[in-house]
């Protein structure tokens, strides 16, 4: 297509080259985004939890034609809505053809895009770009130079051209001029180096910037969005008061405000096999796990629990179930026993504080699994009439719940335990013997979670003497 054939387009009808009019990134943005509220279409697919907190704040910041920077901890889908706001630009935007950096057609704000207009006028040769292909995003790290991001000269291009190394068009360009007419993404904007920060605010602002002491200038029409973790003005880097003075908008991202929320995202992001069943209290107890590790005092709270914690357990759990059910184990069904075998996809999403490191991540871990799993029984299940069933225990019997084999076996297995098998049956709410059996598991470590029982390996007993001193009148 020609620029002549653009013109006669009925978007662009009445423009003409060098008028001075520009629709820029911002507004495009902007006038999708207004599009989409007046029809009430679903405007960050993908992103849950942020409706009343997040969400209200970045359109505020993009109905104001505002650059903004997500501040949040690790997992918190900071990325994920960067990305998400390519949704909210054209379809395709016209560019001319042949050059390095995407240019407006009619404004074209580089000197090859200037000159190919003029030598061209109408037959100017453009292409049409995808919105895909206008979102830069650049993951930060200390190693990052200005050339990386703006550009460099090229003395063998100033060569070729017959030009000085002073001329724009001797320049190679960084990432940043060639997210023209889109949007540019700095991940983890603390980790760059005060002077790259600098370089940024730089051509934003003022429109100009130094490379290798040659003043270049370059008008972009360019969104910049940036995220970063609090933790990492202290940590790792900090950013530049001049920067943060002009990015428009400092959004606060956060964790699921409850389990719920949280279960729709990792349903929503764990992928398993598609006969893998996830009873509800299994996929309650995998969700609170991260709900009880965030607020552990053996976990550092500055670093995070990410979301990926439950969305790797939810993975890891279900690929065990599976496993199982390939070695003889019938219908796969996630049980308490493949919680616990997803032990390393727990330990390597928490940072631990001293007294966590002396115990150790594996422990931790565990004693969190037990946490979680009281109170999700205690949530569910408080009322049940447990008596007998601890009467039991107390007796001094031992129960080694079953770990493989026919789940119908299992479930007999269970009958010896006064009243477990009736609740199991109650709680499982299924004809399937392998949901009952999960939900059999699930009540022993329920009560284990609130101390009423001890466990070594799979083998469920009494609570320990001094936890029964320790819960008072009944057991003196």
């Amino acid at each position: 297509m020609t620029l002549k054939e653009l013109l006669q387009t009925p978007a662009f009808q009445g423009r003409s080259p060098f008028d001075g009019v520009r629709r820029g990134v911002h507004d495009e943005v902007r006038d999708n985004l207004k599009r989409k509220l007046q029809s009430g279409e679903e405007l960050f697919p993908g992103v849950v939890g942020y409706d009343d907190t997040v969400i209200p704040q970045l359109v505020n910041a993009l109905l104001a034609r505002q650059n903004f920077i997500l501040l949040g901890l690790r997992g918190q889908a900071k990325s994920r809505i960067l990305r998400a706001i390519t949704g909210l630009m054209d379809d395709f935007v016209p560019v001319i053809s042949g050059v390095e950096m995407p240019d407006d057609p009619l404004n074209p704000v580089g000197a090859e895009g200037r000159a190919l207009l003029e030598a061209h006028g109408l037959d100017l040769p453009i292409r049409w770009l995808p919105r895909a292909d206008r979102y830069v995003e650049k993951l930060a790290t200390p190693d990052v130079t200005v050339a990386d991001l703006i550009g460099d000269v090229d003395p063998i291009k100033a060569a070729r051209l017959g030009t000085s190394l002073g001329d724009v068009r001797s320049m190679h360009f960084g990432l940043l001029p060639r997210a023209n007419r889109g949007i540019f993404a700095v991940n983890e904007l603390a980790d760059l180096a005060p002077k790259v920060q600098v370089a940024l605010f730089n051509i934003l602002q003022e429109g100009d910037v130094q490379i290798k002491g040659y003043p270049i200038r370059l008008e972009l029409d360019v969104m910049l969005v940036f995220s970063a973790n609090p933790e990492d003005y202290t940590a790792r880097g900090k950013i530049v008061t001049p920067l943060k003075d002009r990015i428009g908008s400092e959004i606060r991202t956060h964790y699921p405000t409850d389990v719920r929320l949280g279960m729709n995202i990792t349903e929503q992001e764990a992928v398993r096999g598609e006969d893998v069943t996830v009873p509800g209290f299994m996929a309650e107890l995998i969700e609170e796990i991260a709900f009880q590790a965030r607020e552990d005092g053996r976990v550092d709270k500055l670093s995070g629990v990410s979301q990926r914690l439950p969305i790797s357990l939810m993975e890891v759990a279900s690929a065990n179930a599976e496993r199982r059910s390939l070695t003889g184990d019938g219908q796969p069904v996630v049980r308490v026993s493949d919680v616990y075998a997803g032990l390393p996809a727990i330990t390597g999403k928490m940072e631990l504080e001293y007294e966590g490191e002396m115990k150790g991540a594996d422990q931790v871990a565990r004693d969190v699994i037990r946490k979680a799993a009281g109170a999700v029984y205690a949530r569910r299940h408080a009322s049940a009439d447990t008596r007998d069933l601890e009467k039991w225990f107390e007796d001094g019997n031992v129960f080694r719940f079953p770990q493989g084999g026919d789940p119908t076996a299992a479930m007999k297995a269970t009958a010896q335990v006064p009243g477990l098998r009736d609740l199991a049956v109650e709680i499982a709410d299924s004809s399937s013997d392998a949901v009952r059996v999960s939900a059999a598991e699930f009540i022993l470590e329920g009560l284990y979670g609130r101390k009423k029982l001890s466990r070594a390996e799979e083998t469920y007993a009494a609570p320990e003497q001094e936890t029964r001193q320790q819960r008072g009148g009944r057991w003196n």
